[in-house]
């Protein structure tokens, strides 16, 4: 899958500056994002399962995998706009967070979604396929039942980055 930018990646990282800014959007709850064309996209906030599960997620991560960085709420420019992965996993030695960037411009290692009710399977299937354009190694979906799915290019059985990570959270 290939999309087709609308908008520089320069002049969504200043869109997304100007985002950031806004007291009026500060004062909103949930996610907001930007599409291709650098419209904003919001949606409200998540239910309590999903923060548990993100929450537990992140734990995780940063557990079995302390020498990089595990993330919540973490923004990347995408070929379809700054999209706010639910858990990212970024290598050691990256350096954006050090440099004060306020958002990535290439994907973490590992990006996780945790999927909402509203979510559907074209829809996150065309999130794995903008993560991996941007970058990703993996990407992971997290069930509403707490299941885990690790893709690569595939599906796959377990993570290839954490191995010991579990396919259901509890």
């Amino acid at each position: 899958m290939q999309i087709e930018l609308q908008a520089q990646p320069d002049a969504l990282v200043q869109q997304w500056r100007q985002i950031l800014a806004d007291p009026e959007l500060a004062q909103r709850p949930g996610r907001i994002e930007t599409d291709r064309y650098g419209r904003i996209v919001m949606s409200p906030p998540p239910a309590l399962p999903h923060s548990f599960y993100q929450s537990k997620i992140l734990q995780l991560l940063a557990r079995l995998l302390p020498n990089g960085q595990a993330l919540a709420e973490c923004p990347l420019v995408t070929a379809d706009g700054v999209k706010g992965i639910d858990i990212a996993w970024l290598v050691p030695g990256r350096t954006e967070l050090a440099q004060g960037e306020l958002v990535l411009m290439r994907a973490p290692e590992i990006c996780v979604e945790v999927l909402s009710p509203s979510n559907s399977a074209p829809e996150m299937a065309e999130k794995r396929a903008l993560y991996f354009e941007a970058g990703a190694l993996e990407v992971w979906l997290c069930g509403l039942d707490g299941k885990v799915e690790f893709y690569t290019l595939a599906l796959s059985a377990s993570s290839t980055l954490c191995p010991g990570f579990p396919s259901v959270i509890k």
